[in-house]
């Protein structure tokens, strides 16, 4: 059993701890991992928000992997972290239409086979990603502009009522789910179209 005032926490023990729900061991990590995360989220045309958005993500891509069990660390955990954090925020720059091009931070090792194999399963999304937009652009007006207000600008439903005309938010909420539908089938049909050819 880990001390409550352990000071010193390896990789080993913030992967463990994170396995275990431990509070203490999530800290930890955010001491350890944010503010990395952070430099490069902010220095590459994101927010204080973002950067927090994809260090949420980026944990949440650590634990499935740690709570599958089978997890092989082969790099510095700050190493992978990055990784996962860079490839995350390259994807909702290009989701943005921004310049993927990012200004990188020193590392102290290259990415490992786990690493690459992650980001072998980010490319697998992003181009189901890729897809996606593909498939927006045939849904039309206005659920184009609805979903992006929603989903990329992160425009409240009571701000999207107002845009609309809405008479009130639960019109505006029943209306993105039909264009959110819709936008399903066009890509689930346009998806199998490409993969069983």
């Amino acid at each position: 059993m880990r001390e409550t005032t352990q000071l010193i926490w390896t990789d080993d023990d913030l992967l463990s701890g994170l396995a275990e729900g431990s509070d203490k061991a999530l800290s930890q990590l955010y001491r350890q991992h944010y503010p990395m995360v952070s430099h490069l989220v902010v220095s590459n045309s994101g927010s204080d928000e973002d950067a927090k958005d994809i260090y949420q993500e980026t944990l949440i891509v650590l634990y499935e992997k740690v709570s599958a069990g089978d997890f092989d660390l082969h790099c510095q955990l700050k190493t992978f972290v990055y990784a996962v954090a860079r490839r995350l925020w390259l994807k909702q720059l290009t989701l943005r239409g921004r310049s993927p091009m990012l200004r990188a931070a020193p590392m102290d090792d290259e990415p490992a086979d786990d690493v690459a194999e992650d980001l072998a399963e980010h490319q697998r999304r992003e181009n189901q990603f890729a897809q996606m937009a593909t498939s927006l652009d045939q849904l039309g007006e206005p659920c184009r502009t609805l979903l992006d207000d929603f989903y990329v600008r992160r425009l409240s439903m009571q701000a999207i009522t107002e845009k609309f005309g809405y008479t009130n938010a639960d019109n505006a909420k029943t209306q993105k789910y039909k264009c959110l539908t819709r936008l399903k089938r066009i890509f689930f049909r346009d998806y199998q179209d490409d993969h069983y050819q």
